[in-house]
């Protein structure tokens, strides 16, 4: 039975994670030809600048530094504007109306003129106010109106000019429609200003990353433009878990952002309709840090009943290398709406339909890790089946080569918005290094994926290039399926590279029955994601150079039925969101689980996303399913 409910989490997924893919691109093996997302970076030249860095000169000494490092990294078919603030007025009380329009465009985000970018930055002199709302505006007005686009903002304090306060602009570009993403670097803040900076990159899908220093900051920032070079564009509507279950957001299909602090525990609700099983998802990004000796990070999560009744449930997700890139992932399913009352008191309180409740908690944090990270979670209700379909297939597909020349595809900088890969064939594209990035496979009921990653000849050889490479399959519902790693110095190299290739069974929704764990995964149709990893040289150096990589897709077999399910939803159910929340006093609404007049399958999801899983190698994705606990 365990088997059985910890592999239904495949039911009710294939609609996870909205469009907005990124299209094939007409590019060649480098990356001349790659669409990068117009990027305007705007930096702080504030009089507060002027302060000394701990780690020599001032903190302006260091920024002017960090766009050195990232301008020497940054693709050359890539997009990337400069505008500062601060530079024109002193910051008197007298020049504060001047100070607070002191917002300059030094640079286009046209294509990188590197030469030209680094002598705008060198030339900054920092002065004044530090008028963010405004120049948040500024630099969106100068991006293209349409398209994926992104502005990467470093200041090292508050905004000191509002109105209008750069939250409420933040809100208003994400109120528009429009495709702007705004990732924050907070260089040395104090909390205040921590807290502005993370609203305004939540606000928009972004990421908040702190820079203590300017070491940190000349690490950070080319990681973070990388990650809004990649198309990255996360969604969803900001919703807070709460440290109390009395308090905890009822959630309905959507996707929702929220932030998770260190240590702290964080309720959300659902309503479970009687006899359904329920799936909770949570992905969080963690920032690469370079020469941290201890990077251990790991994501809990616990589940509650009514009253606040513990339920036993427990999963725990960690990883010794996180500040690496390395994607975690677990899965698992809650099924107890679907059992029946024993006659207990308090077991009864997390058995039948009902209102449950789940924690996610960031338990051990790195060195040097952030304040704050990212949070993703999904949430599904699934109606059991009247016919399962095909019998369980347990034998992983055979590999066979795909022909003909590579298809240039980009790939995208998190499971939102990985590449699609259309069936077998092979597919090139280019990673700068500290990149990870994402592309997806659909595959249909009985049919199988093999794959392999060719990381071709680099320019660049030997130990100063060496690099870790490693890629990992997951299911739609972003639990690890099997991973591959190796070294890289600039010869060619295939991952895995003791296997014909990574492989899944046929999928089959009875798969679930199956005893092996691996298997019990592979029984959902839909989108399986596909994760591509090339680490920064062990020197942590990013300018060793991209590095061409080929993708050899190989989707066997014929669709075939799947299940039934029994609120007779068809055999293709297809899942949607309506990104709805409400209180835990709010018991009118929905639960889910019927279809309506738009279409949405029995099986309901409902995802809270902050949906950063960052480009940049920098990524823990951490699946938290909810698990049935045995009595």
């Amino acid at each position: 039975m365990m088997n059985r409910v910890l592999a239904a989490a495949a039911v009710g997924l294939i609609g996870l994670v909205p469009g907005a893919m990124p299209a094939l691109a007409q590019q060649g093996p480098d990356s001349a030809g790659t669409e990068y997302a117009p990027t305007m970076l705007v930096l702080d030249a504030s009089g507060s600048m002027l302060a000394a860095d701990p780690t020599g000169g001032t903190k302006m000494d260091a920024a002017k530094n960090a766009v050195r490092s990232f301008v020497t990294a940054a693709p050359d078919a890539s997009k990337v504007g400069l505008t500062v603030y601060g530079t024109s007025t002193g910051s008197s009380d007298a020049e504060q109306a001047a100070g607070c329009q002191d917002v300059k465009v030094l640079h286009p985000a046209e294509t990188i003129d590197k030469p030209a970018l680094t002598a705008a930055a060198d030339q900054i002199v920092p002065r004044g106010y530090t008028p963010i709302g405004a120049s948040l505006r500024a630099a969106a007005a100068q991006l293209p109106q349409q398209g994926p686009r992104s502005i990467v903002l470093v200041s090292d304090g508050l905004d000191t000019c509002a109105p209008p306060d750069p939250c409420d602009v933040a809100r208003e570009l994400s109120a528009q429609g429009s495709e702007i993403v705004v990732h924050a670097i907070g260089f040395g803040v104090d909390d205040p200003s921590r807290a502005q900076l993370t609203c305004i990159a939540q606000s928009t899908g972004g990421t908040y990353t702190d820079a203590v220093d300017g070491k940190t900051l000349e690490q950070v920032l080319p990681r973070v433009t990388a990650a809004a070079l990649r198309n990255y564009a996360a969604t969803g509507t900001p919703i807070a878990g709460t440290p109390e279950y009395r308090d905890a957001p009822v959630v309905t299909p959507g996707q929702y952002v929220d932030v998770l602090g260190r240590k702290k525990q964080q309720y959300y609700a659902v309503d479970v309709p009687e006899g359904a099983t329920a799936y909770f998802t949570g992905t969080v990004s963690f920032p690469r840090v370079y020469g941290t000796e201890q990077s251990t990070n790991s994501l809990q999560m616990k589940i509650y009943g009514t009253d606040g009744q513990d339920c036993y449930g427990f999963e725990s997700d960690s990883s010794t290398g996180s500040s690496d890139g390395v994607s975690l992932t677990v899965g698992s399913v809650w099924a107890g709406a679907a059992e029946p009352e024993t006659g207990s008191y308090n077991i009864d309180k997390c058995k039948g339909g009902g209102r449950y409740y789940f924690t996610l908690e960031w338990a051990s944090v790195a060195n040097d890790a952030p304040a704050q990270l990212p949070l993703e979670v999904s949430i599904g209700l699934e109606p059991g089946v009247t016919d399962p379909g095909a019998a369980a297939a347990p034998t992983p597909v055979t590999y066979s080569e795909p022909s003909g020349s590579p298809r240039p595809v980009v790939g995208g900088g998190s499971f939102n918005v990985a590449a699609e890969l259309p069936g077998s064939g092979r597919y090139s594209d280019t990673l700068q290094r500290g990149e990870y990035v994402f592309y997806r496979v659909k595959l249909d009921w009985g049919q199988g994926l093999a794959y392999r990653v060719r990381f071709r000849e680099s320019s660049l050889r030997g130990t100063d290039n060496l690099s870790n490479v490693r890629t990992t399959l997951y299911t739609p519902y972003r639990v690890q399926l099997d991973s591959a790693f190796t070294s890289y110095n600039g010869t060619e190299n295939l991952l895995p590279a003791n296997a014909p290739a990574i492989a899944t069974v046929p999928i089959r929704y009875a798969n679930r029955e199956n005893s092996d764990a691996d298997i019990v995964n592979q029984a959902l149709a839909g989108w399986y994601y596909i994760a591509v990893k090339l680490s920064p040289t062990l020197d942590g150096e990013r300018t060793a150079g991209p590095v061409p990589v080929e993708l050899e897709i190989d989707v066997t077999g014929d669709p075939e039925p799947g299940p039934r399910y029994q609120d007779s939803a068809g055999d293709d159910p297809v899942f949607g969101e309506n990104g709805k929340t409400r209180s835990a006093q709010e018991e009118t609404a929905q639960a889910g689980g019927a279809r309506d007049d738009d279409g949405v399958s029995p099986v309901i999801w409902a995802a809270i996303g902050a949906g950063i899983v960052a480009a940049v190698g920098a990524v823990v994705a951490v699946v938290l399913s909810i698990r049935r606990t045995r009595r």
